[in-house]
């Protein structure tokens, strides 16, 4: 029995495919059931009752459901059981047996009477975290859960790193709309084991600051109507560097996927046989909206949205909208790339049928410190985006949705 004089002896339980028998259907096996389905085990529930997570296991097949009470013997052949029932009597005659049987017994109601603990546990990148108390009398579960939490996050975010193996290749990251604390567990594991970062100017730029000296940070510095790394560059410059076996991260706004190129850079990569991970990222197009108090879709006022693209006006004739077909929605359109062309864009809508008092609403900077939001209509969008002087990157909502606020009732 754990005891001040001797903490607890820490070991991972390899239980696939063993009798494990949980006693009790309550919020605890909740809770704990999923692990113990993840490490393979041969589960049976003894519970004259569960709840209706629980029940979902059973019905799923998941784990087997014996519907009575606890009864003498039904640890015969376990290696590992669980007790947690509200009932004392029951839940020491339980661990009673398994301390005849000499089969670890983990009890919720009364830590020193259990022969095993269970830790706060985390999981990231196939590494498993446990935190245990030494003693059973400091055993403080939302202590042990802080630091379970803070190790977890650490791991992820690559505040702690450990030497491992890495493939050759290049990572396309979505960075998230602007908000460094909008990127993606994964992707920002990635950036804090990358060699080499080609960045794009609406990527979260004050990432940047978190990487090591030895990290070379390219800038891809696509900047509208400026200088720009044509797209070829930037390919050969993610094959050159992965070529020369460094970990490299495409850093890049948004999701890869959406209006940012990354299918052209994953099959430049993929012809040269370089492998390629595609990290999702957050779409501006509906984090900004959302940044600025407007849902793009909504109960009662819009069952649909679509986003285009917005980087030619709808008279260039290398534009692959169907303005026609976007005027007669009546969900929400989230226009990209378009706040020099809103102008040509509103008249078109307008054109072909769009109310022209429908609200526009055009969110500059969506998600960083220097956010702002300017309200329009179709007829007046033009007008307003000069006089309000609005710059990229920002993203323009079309319709009802506009109106909409948290503070509005319904």
């Amino acid at each position: 029995m754990p005891s001040p004089q001797h903490p607890a002896y820490p070991v991972g339980l390899r239980l696939t495919n063993r009798r494990t028998i949980v006693i009790g259907g309550g919020q605890v096996a909740q809770r704990r059931l999923p692990a113990l389905i993840a490490a393979g085990a041969d589960i049976t529930l003894i519970s004259p009752s569960a709840t209706p997570s629980v029940e979902a296991m059973a019905d799923a097949g998941e784990i087997t459901w014996t519907r009575r009470r606890y009864e003498e013997g039904d640890l015969a052949a376990a290696w590992y059981v669980l007790v947690a029932t509200a009932d004392r009597a029951a839940n020491d005659l339980a661990s009673a047996e398994a301390e005849r049987h000499r089969i670890w017994c983990v009890r919720s109601d009364d830590a020193e009477a259990a022969t095993a603990w269970t830790p706060a546990t985390g999981r990231t990148e196939g590494v498993t975290v446990a935190v245990l108390s030494t003693e059973a009398a400091d055993r403080d579960p939302r202590r042990t859960a802080a630091i379970r939490d803070a190790l977890v996050e650490a791991l992820r975010d690559g505040t702690v790193t450990a030497e491992r193996a890495r493939t050759p290749g290049v990572a396309l990251v979505g960075g998230g709309p602007g908000d460094p604390d909008l990127i993606t567990v994964r992707g920002r594991r990635l950036l804090a084991e990358a060699d080499v970062v080609i960045a794009d100017r609406l990527g979260p730029r004050d990432l940047l600051d978190e990487l090591p000296p030895h990290v070379e940070v390219i800038d891809a510095a696509k900047i509208p109507y400026g200088r720009q790394m044509v797209q070829e560059a930037i390919n050969q410059a993610l094959i050159d560097h992965a070529k020369q076996g460094k970990a490299v991260v495409r850093l890049k706004g948004g999701d890869p996927y959406v209006f940012g190129r990354g299918m052209e850079e994953a099959q430049a990569l993929a012809a040269e046989g370089i492998p390629v991970t595609i990290v999702p990222g957050i779409s501006s197009s509906i984090s900004v909206p959302g940044a600025a108090g407007i849902p793009v879709t909504h109960r009662g006022v819009a069952h649909e949205f679509t986003v285009v693209s917005g980087h030619v006006a709808p008279d260039d004739e290398r534009s692959l909208v169907d303005w026609s077909a976007m005027a007669r929605l009546t969900g929400t359109l989230v226009i990209l790339m378009g706040v020099d062309k809103i102008g040509k864009i509103a008249e078109a809508l307008i054109a072909h049928g769009k109310p022209a008092d429908t609200p526009v609403a055009l969110v500059q900077e969506g998600t960083t410190a220097a956010q702002r939001r300017v309200d329009a209509t179709l007829a007046t969008v033009g007008e307003t985006a000069v006089a309000q002087g609005v710059k990229p990157p920002a993203v323009i909502v079309v319709g009802a949705v506009v109106r909409e606020s948290p503070d509005r009732r319904p």
